[in-house]
């Protein structure tokens, strides 16, 4: 549904690109967990999508067609969810709800029916008369996706949306965003948070200065990444160990990401051989976020 071809943006005055040769494809019914560090261009990319920014370089095709055409014919055909409010707070939850269907172009029976529908599936119904500004965190996140709904966009961006909510309203729109893609919408997700991303995303992109550092399934990025050795011993530095892989050094624990080839028995042999008693040794693939922070090296992001 949704396929970007070598997209580059860089902003005026930067000294690199916000994105950099990023393709990507998104198929209807799939979830696309976005995941990177501050300024890794997550923010750069969904703006791109929404129409906030225009393409300096490479395509954004929907089934096919340039963004820009489809934006101009059926601009409801894509919705965004921010992570900032996007409502009037001075409005009632089904004042904001009727403001943004006229918006969206919806009248008369179907924007009623629309309107209903979105409030039932946001659990809206008893803030109805509310305004918007008297909602919780997290009813107000549920609002901004009850209004990103009423037009049943085909191509729905999510940026950080349950940043500061309470683990309930977390929980109802994860589950929430998950039941969009199983009837048919495409789905982008950018977060910060892994355990998010590994419950609702069909696919995972790692982006991290403008460009794709992997992309895939959960398990597709898990099964390549490397080979994870987690030691305890008395003597370990990283001289002994670098020969196997990359060393993360520990207080108690040093992890090793094997070299590929390389198994945890040899890593052990060697060290027994050198009077090194290893006295804890766990061996397993990278979690997501052990995957993360190897990619991103780690550092710090302002």
């Amino acid at each position: 549904m949704l396929e970007l071809k070598n997209l580059s943006y860089r902003y005026s005055h930067a000294e690199r690109a916000a994105l950099d040769d990023v393709s990507l494809a998104v198929p209807r019914g799939c979830v696309m967990g976005l995941l990177g560090p501050n300024g890794a261009g997550k923010t750069t990319l969904i703006s791109h999508l929404s129409g906030a920014l225009a393409v300096q370089s490479g395509e954004i095709l929907i089934d096919g067609q340039p963004l820009e055409h489809v934006r101009a014919k059926a601009p409801t055909r894509i919705a965004v969810a921010p992570q900032d409010q996007a409502f009037y707070p001075m409005l009632t939850v089904a004042e904001n709800l009727a403001c943004f269907a006229a918006a969206g172009g919806l009248a008369g029976a179907r924007k009623k029916a629309r309107i209903d529908a979105c409030t039932r599936f946001s659990q809206l119904e008893q803030f109805a008369g509310v305004r918007a500004e008297r909602l919780s965190g997290g009813l107000k996140r549920r609002l901004n996706l009850a209004i990103a709904l009423l037009p049943e966009p085909e191509l729905m961006l999510f940026d950080e949306p349950t940043v500061g909510v309470d683990p309930q309203s977390r929980a109802f729109i994860l589950d929430a965003i998950k039941s969009l893609a199983e009837q048919g919408a495409a789905v982008i997700y950018a977060s910060h948070y892994m355990e998010e991303i590994e419950a609702i995303a069909d696919r995972v992109a790692i982006l991290d200065h403008g460009r794709v550092l992997r992309e895939g399934s959960l398990d597709q990025l898990l099964s390549k990444s490397a080979m994870l050795l987690t030691l305890a011993a008395d003597g370990l530095d990283a001289d002994k160990l670098s020969r196997f892989g990359t060393v993360e050094p520990g207080g108690v624990h040093w992890r090793v990401h094997l070299h590929e080839g390389t198994g945890p028995g040899l890593v052990l042999q060697a060290l027994e051989s050198e009077g090194i008693d290893v006295r804890h040794a766990e061996f397993g693939r990278h979690d997501l976020e052990q995957l993360f922070m190897a990619l991103t090296h780690r550092s710090l992001r302002d």
